[in-house]
């Protein structure tokens, strides 16, 4: 009877930990973090397709993404840095987490005050700010949330963080797309900005975390050395390296190149903003999240290569499945961007009623595509994390997830390239074949270079997670 009380007492202890203000607050900038992430991605190359932009400028627009690939580089700045007046006023991390969301909340207003269609390199500049300041928010966010929690409830403010972020992600692209079809686009991307404000606000109510000491008798080369060399000098003692990183490069190198270019698709297909944000977004969340969790059974029940491999093959497979919305769709689709381009827009629905316009398919691609992504990404997770030396956890995990971002940027800058230059069907066929590099460099891991074994098991973390 005892040992039951005390069991209950536990449950009910992990459930409080989420609804202390400290956990609210973690859940507040999750938000912050997920929202500018969504706009400068797929809700940017949407509204870039509604105004006209073509397919090969669009798929350029991938690389304003690349501020989150090289974050690792100013890190120490905001970590170490005073900013002048504020840091004696808030205090270290909140200053410096101040004047980002300032900086953001400008930088997205101004952002929607740019004309893609006239001047798309002022559009792109603004993206790229946004960008950076995005990824300098994510810094400041992660050290916060690490300075602030105890150890025992890191686990759950990495869950909090999460759920914010995801809210973020539903405003920044569900949210945005909707309210595109009854506003203008600076009206949207203001509304976004004020939510940038209200995190402000956040920011000011947020207790500032204790300073750790500082070791001042270390000099700077051993600092540096410390923290950027000894991380690189460690990982490459993995038998294969090379091999790894050319894997984590490739691995979901095809659903990437796809990914980018989902919103000019939809468009193209003749979809509206409502239903692209119910269907993509809100109902593809919950389909990534039941991913997610396949993803995290598969582990523990075939280890993490196996994994891989399943949800390599799914991921490049379904991939398909959108090409069947392209047959489906395409002469509804053709027929709506006809009506548009003769100003006929209240009329779209009446002079393409001959033809076809599918959601169901929609549904199911959506479906199909994000429970096996969601599946792989949970496996590459476990993956990647089963790399890390555990005196380099955060380093290394920052330095991979960081090399994985050059397949969502640099790699992705084609990919409208790609589609101006073939059909639709021919597309999403062609990023299935682009899956084949990732998942040969899986077999040949599989065969020669497997985890080291003084490192904690990818099977572990997925069920500690």
């Amino acid at each position: 009877m005892a040992e039951a009380v005390v069991v209950k007492k536990d449950w009910r202890s992990a459930v409080a930990a989420y609804l202390t203000p400290r956990m609210l607050i973690i859940l507040a900038m999750g938000f912050a973090s997920g929202l500018p992430l969504l706009l400068t991605l797929s809700t940017l190359t949407y509204w870039l397709s509604k105004v006209g932009v073509d397919k090969t400028t669009i798929g350029l627009f991938a690389l304003v993404g690349t501020p989150y690939t090289f974050k690792f580089l100013w890190s120490p700045i905001m970590d170490h840095a005073p900013v002048p007046v504020l840091t004696r006023l808030l205090g270290r991390r909140r200053s410096w987490l101040l004047v980002t969301q300032a900086l953001l909340a400008v930088a997205i207003f101004a952002m929607g005050l740019t004309d893609p269609a006239t001047d798309p390199l002022r559009t792109a500049f603004a993206a790229l700010a946004v960008a950076f300041l995005s990824a300098s928010q994510d810094i400041v966010i992660d050290a916060y949330r690490i300075d602030i929690l105890p150890e025992d409830e890191q686990g759950h403010g990495a869950a909090a963080t999460q759920i914010g972020y995801r809210i973020g992600l539903l405003l920044a692209g569900a949210g945005a797309l909707a309210m595109s079809d009854y506003v203008a686009w600076p009206t949207v991307f203001a509304v976004l900005a004020g939510a940038m404000v209200v995190a402000m606000i956040v920011t000011l109510l947020a207790p500032e975390p204790k300073a750790p000491p500082r070791n001042t008798s270390r000099s700077y080369l051993e600092w540096v050395k410390e923290a950027f060399l000894d991380p690189f000098i460690d990982f490459m003692k993995h038998p294969g390296w090379i091999v790894i990183l050319a894997f984590v490069l490739f691995y979901k190198f095809g659903d990437a190149l796809g990914g980018f270019m989902a919103n000019p698709f939809y468009v193209e297909m003749g979809f509206t903003g409502i239903e692209i944000g119910s269907i993509s977004k809100v109902w593809g969340f919950w389909m990534s999240g039941l991913g997610a969790v396949i993803g995290g059974l598969a582990v523990f029940r075939w280890g993490v290569f196996q994994a891989l491999l399943i949800g390599g093959v799914l991921q490049a497979v379904t991939n398909l499945t959108f090409s069947y919305v392209a047959i489906v769709n395409g002469d509804y689709g053709a027929c709506a961007q006809a009506a548009l381009a003769a100003d006929a827009k209240a009329v779209v629905s009446e002079i393409c009623a001959m033809h076809r316009h599918d959601l169901t398919s929609l549904a199911i691609a959506i479906t199909a595509d994000n429970v096996a992504g969601g599946a792989a990404g949970a496996a590459l997770v476990a993956y990647l994390s089963g790399l890390c030396n555990v005196a380099y956890t955060a380093t290394q995990y920052a330095l991979l997830t960081s090399f994985m971002a050059l397949g969502r940027t640099w790699l992705s800058s084609g990919s409208g390239w790609l589609a101006d230059h073939m059909d639709w069907v021919s597309f999403w066929a062609v990023t299935m074949v682009l899956a084949i590099p990732g998942l040969a460099l899986l077999m040949v891991m599989m065969r020669y270079y497997p985890l080291r074994p003084a490192m904690r098991s990818a099977e572990q973390v997925v069920v500690r997670r």
